[in-house]
């Protein structure tokens, strides 16, 4: 069977990760110095890199190599040699318990970790307990946890990694040393998206994988695993099968949309809204893309100086073309228009006839 390329192409150092520069930083300066903590959140959107970073923690704290040679440790990274590291990689390390909240957040289970923390690691140095999806576990479980994630035993390190930061009690948050996991840049996506493909060989045009790097919206592990997905279909993926596929528009349909939208040419953006309907397109997805893509445009043309701010989220050409809508933008008629997408946006949301709000909403008239 197959590896998953989110799985097969896992970052293996911290040199690796993509998007999180800061925290790489932090860590590795950490590592250098022999200060890694032991009560680690990591929190932030699905699939940033949040239990890739935990894991590369719990390979720091045991990689022998780093152990045995000083010199090594300056580089604050782990050897990928040694047998913790291999155990690590290959998820067989019995000193690293990952364990899922959602499945395991009783009192019961955090009694049983407090009973297991204090046992000596069995084989490396030290025990590493990296727990997923930490919100979910319940007001006693968290009460239980606070003592000994505040005084942990020496050979014990906590990781938790959580979606919703915000459901945490501050009791708990206050005991760790916290790292922001952000949405990942376009771009950066789109860059480890063509290393993937040139490394399996894969014949996918720039254009699908600029609309898988979209579809993923800053989660790399949500790209990959529709990269996977598509790859699949055909030797040679193109933006047509890509669309069929995510049943996503394109940045150049959203281009195309935005451009009729904002010269007034409204007969041609409904009789385009029927050709997307026809082709089994996602129209309330589009219809947010189509919103965000006209705000940006607006916020061009009332700022130029802003482009630096989206180069992260569009490529050079992509940026080229957004100007060019941006000349378009004026705020006396794009203001309005942006208020009817985003009513209309609501209202296609929890209505059997999907396309009806968005034509009404380009058929209005503006000032």
């Amino acid at each position: 069977m197959a590896l998953a390329l989110y799985r097969k192409y896992r970052p293996k150092d911290l040199a690796s990760l993509v998007g999180h520069e800061t925290n790489v930083e932090v860590l590795r300066n950490a590592a250098r110095l022999g200060r890694l903590g032991q009560s680690y959140l990591f929190y932030g959107p699905r699939g940033t890199g949040k239990t890739t970073t935990a894991r590369l923690l719990a390979k720091l704290l045991n990689c022998e190599k780093r152990a045995k040679d000083p010199e090594f440790r300056k580089l604050g990274e782990p050897c990928n040699e040694c047998d913790a590291c291999r155990d690590i990689d290959s998820g067989s390390a019995l000193d690293v318990i990952e364990i899922d909240a959602a499945s395991n957040r009783g009192i019961d289970e955090i009694r049983n970790l407090k009973e297991n923390v204090r046992q000596a690691p069995v084989r490396h140095a030290n025990k590493v307990y990296i727990i997923d999806e930490a919100h979910m576990l319940t007001g006693p479980a968290f009460n239980a946890l606070l003592k000994t994630l505040e005084e942990p035993p020496a050979h014990a390190v906590f990781v938790l990694a959580t979606t919703e930061f915000e459901k945490l009690p501050p009791t708990i948050t206050s005991r760790t040393q916290r790292f922001l996991f952000k949405k990942l840049p376009k771009t950066a996506i789109l860059e480890k998206l063509e290393r993937i493909t040139k490394a399996e060989k894969m014949d996918v045009s720039p254009d699908a994988l600029e609309l898988i790097a979209s579809a993923s919206e800053g989660s790399l592990r949500d790209a990959e695993s529709l990269l996977d997905q598509i790859a699949g279909m055909a030797k040679k993926i193109d933006l047509d099968m890509a669309e069929r596929v995510i049943g996503r528009a394109s940045l150049s349909r959203v281009e195309k949309m935005s451009s009729l939208a904002l010269s007034g040419a409204s007969k041609e953006a409904v009789a385009y809204i029927a050709e997307l309907k026809n082709e089994g397109l996602n129209l309330v997805q589009f219809t947010r893309d189509l919103i965000h893509y006209i705000e940006k445009a607006l916020t061009l043309s009332l700022n130029p100086d802003l482009e630096k701010n989206l180069s992260e989220e569009f490529t050079v050409e992509e940026l080229g073309r957004m100007k060019k809508t941006a000349k378009l933008a004026s705020p006396a008629a794009t203001v309005p228009l942006l208020r009817s997408l985003i009513r209309a946006y609501g209202e296609m949301r929890y209505s059997p006839f999907a396309s009806i709000p968005l034509e009404l909403a380009l058929l209005e008239p503006k000032p």
